[in-house]
């Protein structure tokens, strides 16, 4: 961590508003641009990206710099996006009595050299919101399945096979599209 973002941080602790206000501006930005990945809507966006604000300064204290700031951040905004979710009736389906079987190789995300990243972003968001989540979560965010089934608060084997089937969807449409996604 800078040594900047870490006075900032003890300035923040001892509740002076000016560094408050000084660490906002430097991960607004950035902050804002992950919480409309999550959220269509990009007042309910802001909304969730100040409220994450308010309970990383409120959590401040319990910062630990074994992660960078903007790290520990991320996530609890992601955390309040999901929030956001939940409350508008989100409602992953619990699949832990079935059992499926995984599919393809899920390390494995090489693309057509024609596909944007953007393109891809895109895809990501047509899909259902409970493969979208996932998929968002490990493939952009780079979380790992236990970290996604703690935020998410489904089963590790819930996020794997909601990781599996969404890449079958985001590899099928991008198939209709005529790219040629190579799993």
């Amino acid at each position: 961590m800078s040594k900047k973002i870490s006075v900032l941080i003890k300035k923040c602790i001892k509740g002076d508003q000016k560094a408050q206000m000084h660490l906002y501006d430097s991960y607004c930005e950035a902050m804002f641009y992950i919480a409309c990945r999550y959220l269509k809507n990009e007042d309910e966006a802001k909304d969730a990206m100040q409220e994450g604000f308010l309970k990383a300064f409120f959590k401040l204290s319990t910062y630990k710099d074994d992660l960078s700031f903007g790290a520990w951040l991320k996530k609890i905004i992601i955390n309040q996006c999901i929030d956001v979710l939940k409350k508008k009736k989100l409602e992953t389906v619990s699949i832990e009595s079935q059992t499926f079987e995984i599919i393809d190789n899920e390390t494995s995300w090489e693309f057509d050299s024609r596909l944007s990243k953007v393109i891809i972003e895109n895809t990501i968001n047509t899909l259902p919101e409970k493969y979208k989540l996932v998929l968002q979560l490990y493939l952009i965010e780079g979380y790992d399945h236990s970290e996604i089934s703690e935020i998410l608060n489904i089963p590790i084997k819930t996020s794997r096979t909601h990781l599996s089937r969404g890449k079958m969807l985001l590899r099928n449409f991008l198939k209709k599209q005529n790219y040629e996604a190579r799993y």
